[in-house]
């Protein structure tokens, strides 16, 4: 596999600039935050905790929780673990060499990486930029699924776009996948950060019997540290592939991190309120600021979740405008190249409450 471009970034710059601009997640909560939220039970289940090993699929608590999430998904039909280790497992599972792969793009950069790496053709089904914000073609996905495909990979709410589908939308979508018999790997990490609730979608997993997706902690829900995500699919033999593999990377989960997770999806509706509630007003502090700033800017307003890709109209490469902000206002940002996508887009998140801070410098150093 390639280097992951976007992460190498972070790895260099993220804990060494102050102020950053590009962060994908929310406002983090803190432990004392997650804590005062626990119920009896989980409480009691904090307070007793061993640090010892815990089942491969997920404990049994969460795994009844987290399918309290989806409409059609028992709890023998989840599997708990890292949200990257979960989208490295489901490729590993379901690509061979030769196999032809759809992406939305741009992307996550594992989305498309694991199945280039495995010897995959891969389509990239590319959203476009409109005066309005984004647009995604569904005639393309239409013209390109093949007999060797073997799997559409999206996501919506989008990263790096906030871009979000209609509900017409997603069942185009699987109604294309449906007539070629396609697995669909849906992720849905910023699932719970739409601005509106009425504008979330179903699952896909649960509309579509091929379908599988993916969710966590991390975005949405603010509590990246923990590193617990979900798989969800009704396909058993795929859940059994995908746990195989993981005895060759975790083999289990964090034991503080699973019960600090029940105690999140107990009080889910809570802490997704207090991210709607960040993002909500975050927003309309960056509406304003790229009005202000439109000879330099041009402002591709998001629909749902805590990112926005918009354009710097400059000359200057977006690298180098980047690394100026770097190294001159200590202010992280992220080049759009990252993400390989061409022209001059930058990626700022929406989702911590230093947001109006972090846009001040930015807006100074113009």
């Amino acid at each position: 596999m390639q280097p992951f471009a976007l992460e190498r970034y972070f790895s260099k710059y993220e804990f060494s600039t102050k102020h950053i601009l590009s962060a994908s997640d929310c406002e983090s909560l803190t432990m004392q935050e997650l804590l005062s939220m626990a119920d009896e039970e989980s409480q009691s289940l904090w307070n007793s905790l061993k640090l010892s090993y815990t089942e491969t699929l997920g404990h049994p608590l969460l795994l009844t929780e987290i399918a309290k999430l989806y409409r059609a998904i028992p709890p023998s039909q989840v599997l708990v673990a890292a949200p990257e280790e979960l989208i490295f497992m489901a490729m590993q599972s379901l690509l061979s060499k030769g196999d032809h792969v759809i992406v939305t793009t741009p992307a996550y950069q594992s989305l498309h990486e694991i199945a280039t790496s495995i010897g995959c053709l891969v389509d990239r089904w590319e959203l476009h930029p409109t005066v309005d914000g984004w647009t995604l073609n569904l005639q393309f996905l239409a013209d390109h699924v093949t007999d060797k495909t073997k799997l559409i990979l999206v996501n919506f709410p989008h990263n790096p776009t906030g871009h979000h589908i209609s509900s017409e939308e997603q069942r185009d979508i699987i109604q294309i996948a449906r007539k070629h018999n396609v697995p669909l790997f849906s992720d849905e990490m910023y699932r719970g950060a739409e601005y509106r609730t009425a504008d979330r979608l179903p699952p896909f997993a649960d509309e579509y019997e091929r379908g599988i997706s993916l969710w966590g902690l991390s975005k949405s829900f603010a509590l990246p540290g923990l590193r617990i995500g979900w798989l969800v699919s009704k396909n058993a033999d795929f859940l059994a592939k995908c746990s195989r593999l993981r005895d060759y990377l975790t083999i289990c989960n964090s034991a503080p991190g699973e019960i600090l997770g029940l105690i999140a999806l107990r009080q889910r509706e809570q802490i997704l309120q207090r991210t709607r509630t960040i993002i909500v007003k975050n927003l309309d502090i960056a509406s304003k600021f790229f009005a202000r700033h439109s000879e330099f800017f041009s402002w591709l307003k998001p629909k749902a979740g805590s990112v926005a890709f918009p354009i710097l109209r400059k000359n200057t490469p977006i690298e180098e405008f980047c690394r100026n902000l770097i190294e001159r206002s200590s202010l992280l940002i992220t080049p759009g190249s990252l993400f390989q996508y061409p022209g001059n887009h930058f990626r700022i998140g929406i989702g911590r409450i230093d947001f109006p801070e972090s846009l001040a410098i930015l807006e100074a150093s113009l």
